[in-house]
């Protein structure tokens, strides 16, 4: 059984990182969100650290849970946008070529 699910996953890799120009056009719409997701995420977790921070008191966390969360969220937005750029990059080595 393992050997079929391995054999499976290995038909799925593709030499190819996209299929199609809708496919990269699709990547980079759902890279942007999850971007611009984690970013508002990190103002959030910020502004609720200082909040708390300011009136002395736990909004659920500690204040300075509240900033380490702004910290991780601020890191985990750089991989969808490094994806974007690559998708973008991508896209247009694709025209590129069109135009050759």
């Amino acid at each position: 059984m393992e050997r079929e699910v391995t054999s499976n996953m290995a038909s799925m890799l593709q030499n190819q990182p996209f299929k199609n120009r809708e496919h990269v056009l699709a990547e980079i719409r759902r890279c942007a969100l999850a971007g611009s997701a984690f970013t508002y995420l990190s103002f959030l977790f910020a502004a609720l650290g200082v909040i708390g921070d300011a009136l002395n008191t736990t909004l659920g966390l500690e204040p300075m849970s509240w900033f380490l969360l702004a910290i991780f969220s601020s890191l985990h937005t750089i991989v969808p946008y490094m994806h974007l750029v690559v998708a973008k990059h991508l896209l247009g080595i694709g025209a590129e070529s069109k135009k050759e």
